[in-house]
């Protein structure tokens, strides 16, 4: 390298964002997800071995997951490439397949691909990954903030550990931000560094951008707390789509509606779309719901939970909120009945504990001679036969003939 490149790479380095500028080079200095790094954590204990498996990387937007697959690649000498789900397709990556190919054969070097957002992928593009992850010439790490068992395929889930990474606590932001602080020459009163913590929703890029944008606005100063509230706009209340917050937002939603009371499920709803939620989201939700809780003691709420659904994606934000709000009015104030879904869920308790015992013969289809001789269907009584199309004959196994599901 001569001392043009030097001198290019050195401004590259101080023009990054001050969150690129600060990322932990090492498993010591990074901070947050003790479960994960600490001293009996999983992910220490891997990188100890100089080994490490395919994974998923599920958490909060600002968690780490970037900072720490660099570090996992870098303490194993492994050629870090990265993939944006959102800009790369599968052309993009047999390119990298060759040359994970090539680092092998002629640097016996190992291939980590992080895959940014991998959610994002379709089932045709995770297909693509499953061979070169199943033999090992690419280990996979993907980062997402939203709950893997839903969109990543079985077949590539399977093939990965799944780490959960968790919003990062007040003292581990606050360490952050002093570091960030220091380099760029800001000094932060006490409610200063407070408020700019509650406004990070626990993001620590988003925490660093706060800093970043204070010092291109007042240069190397002492920031009060009507500067910051001058500087920063009004950001969006608390709530992740992929951290504890978001279930504690749609669990008292649910429980709302539940409860019969509709000012408090609006207000969780209101809550929800404030926080940038899916609308098809919370529609799924109340669909769900609607047999749940309500079940038959009124039909019709389905019905209108699904029409909720359709006008949802229909019409889309803002007029959509409208909409929800008219069928969570409906299902908060509908009778409620759960006897359809506590007994679907006894039955499944007894299929999970007895097995899958034979179908009685006399319900059994017998759709070829050999099987009427054997007995398949005898005995069966037609219900239309009889009046009001009610029969009483066994319907269940002969080891559980007389089980009460509902």
């Amino acid at each position: 390298m001569d001392l043009f490149e030097a001198k290019a790479k050195e401004q590259i380095r101080k023009d990054a964002p001050l969150a690129e500028r600060l990322r932990p080079s090492s498993i010591d200095k990074f901070t947050g997800q003790k479960h994960l790094v600490g001293k009996n954590g999983p992910i220490r204990r891997m990188l100890e071995k100089d080994q490490y498996p395919s994974m998923i990387f599920w958490g909060p937007p600002g968690s780490g997951k970037t900072s720490l697959a660099k570090i996992i690649a870098k303490q194993t000498k492994s050629h870090f490439v990265f993939f944006s789900a959102v800009e790369n397709g599968i052309p993009e990556f047999r390119k990298i397949v060759q040359q994970a190919k090539d680092s092998r054969k002629f640097h016996n070097t190992r291939t980590m691909l992080f895959v940014d957002e991998i959610h994002r992928l379709n089932k045709t593009q995770q297909d693509a990954f499953l061979p070169h992850v199943e033999s090992g010439l690419i280990k996979l790490i993907g980062a997402t903030t939203e709950n893997p068992s839903f969109e990543v395929i079985p077949a590539l889930l399977s093939r990965c550990q799944v780490f959960t990474l968790q919003l990062l606590e007040e003292e581990e932001l606050l360490k952050i931000l002093e570091n960030g602080a220091k380099i760029a020459e800001l000094q932060l009163c006490a409610d200063g560094k407070k408020t700019l913590i509650g406004l990070s929703r626990g993001d620590a890029r988003t925490l660093l951008n706060y800093v970043e944008t204070l010092t291109h606005q007042f240069g190397a100063a002492n920031i009060t707390l009507p500067m910051i509230e001058e500087s920063l706009q009004k950001k969006a209340l608390l709530y992740d789509k992929g951290g504890e917050e978001h279930y504690n937002l749609v669990s008292a939603f649910i429980k709302s509606m539940r409860d019969s009371d509709p000012d408090g499920a609006l207000y969780w709803l209101a809550r929800i779309l404030e926080g940038g939620e899916d609308p098809l989201f919370v529609a799924r939700r109340m669909v769900v719901f609607a047999s749940e809780d309500i079940g038959l003691a009124d039909p019709a709420a389905l019905s209108l939970a699904l029409a909720v659904k359709e006008a949802v994606s229909f019409v889309g934000l803002p007029e959509a909120r409208i909409n929800l709000a008219h069928g969570v009015c409906f299902l908060a104030l509908a009778p409620k009945n759960n006897r359809a879904y506590q007994g679907v869920e006894k039955a499944l308790s007894e299929v999970k504990e007895s097995g899958p015992l034979p179908v009685p013969m006399h319900l059994r289809n017998a759709p070829t001679h050999l099987m009427k001789q054997m007995g398949y269907g005898k005995g069966y009584r037609y219900a239309h036969d009889f009046e009001e199309a009610k029969v009483d004959q066994q319907h269940l196994p002969d080891a559980i003939r007389d089980k009460k599901f509902f």
